[in-house]
């Protein structure tokens, strides 16, 4: 199969990101088919798109996010959605020789201490990031691949109040988008967020009216407060 080198597929184009990718001009030609052209459930109809387009590249960026309650309630969703699709669209890179990457969260880490590298052992907490990991099972099959453990949010952040107590990497949406295009020819794993700080830190730069909450106090006394990442891959590789 011909592939063209410079097309990139998106999938879950019209998500809070993919707004952000769009914006972006490069030498790559981007395609954000919506769910009737390409739809993650359907093996065949996947196959049929990607033949038709000849895509060098696919991100995977389409599933379920938020609310994060509903993983909890609506399991069959979820695995829908973040396993048995990404599944699917792995399958059909691999099928026909597309180089695929996929978005995976921080937050598959286990979150007690922070400063997790790549190599470091998984343990998700919640319904939400253990669909993600089952996501990276089927990608880590595929070498072909690139899984990307990111930590990011919208601009400007869109609550009144931050977590004091919460360690984590957040960078704004619209900064993964530019390193995006820096990393799609890696393969593996690499973790890609901002500096390791509390979530109310990371927002009082550009919110200075920004009011403390706790996350000990909300999500309770035993839940993980650190997923924080070793960024030191990604630096390296920006350099």
């Amino acid at each position: 199969m011909f592939l063209y080198k410079n097309k990139i597929v998106i999938t879950g184009g019209s998500g809070r990101f993919g707004s952000e990718l769009k914006k972006i001009k490069n030498k790559y030609k981007l395609l954000f088919p919506n769910k009737r052209k390409l739809n993650i459930l359907n093996l065949k109809n996947i196959k049929k798109y990607l033949k038709a387009q000849k895509p060098n590249y696919l991100i995977h960026l389409a599933g379920l996010s938020r609310p994060m309650e509903i993983h909890e309630k609506h399991i069959n969703k979820s695995i829908d959605l973040n396993i048995i699709g990404t599944a699917n669209i792995t399958k059909a890179c691999s099928k026909l020789g597309i180089k695929l990457i996929y978005f995976s969260t921080s937050y598959v880490y286990p979150g007690t201490k922070g400063n997790y590298k790549e190599t470091d052992s998984l343990l998700p907490k919640n319904n939400y990031s253990w669909s993600k990991l089952g996501g990276e099972c089927s990608v880590q099959m595929y070498k072909n691949s690139l899984i990307l453990r990111v930590c990011m949010t919208e601009k400007p952040f869109v609550h009144k109040k931050a977590f004091y107590d919460f360690n984590t990497n957040f960078i704004f949406h619209d900064e993964v988008a530019k390193i995006l295009f820096k990393l799609i020819n890696k393969k593996g794993i690499i973790n890609l967020g901002g500096k390791a700080q509390t979530v109310y830190r990371f927002v009082k730069k550009f919110d200075p009216k920004i009011k403390k909450i706790y996350a000990k106090k909300i999500l309770g006394p035993k839940y993980p407060l650190n997923p924080s990442m070793n960024i030191t891959k990604l630096k390296k590789i920006l350099k």
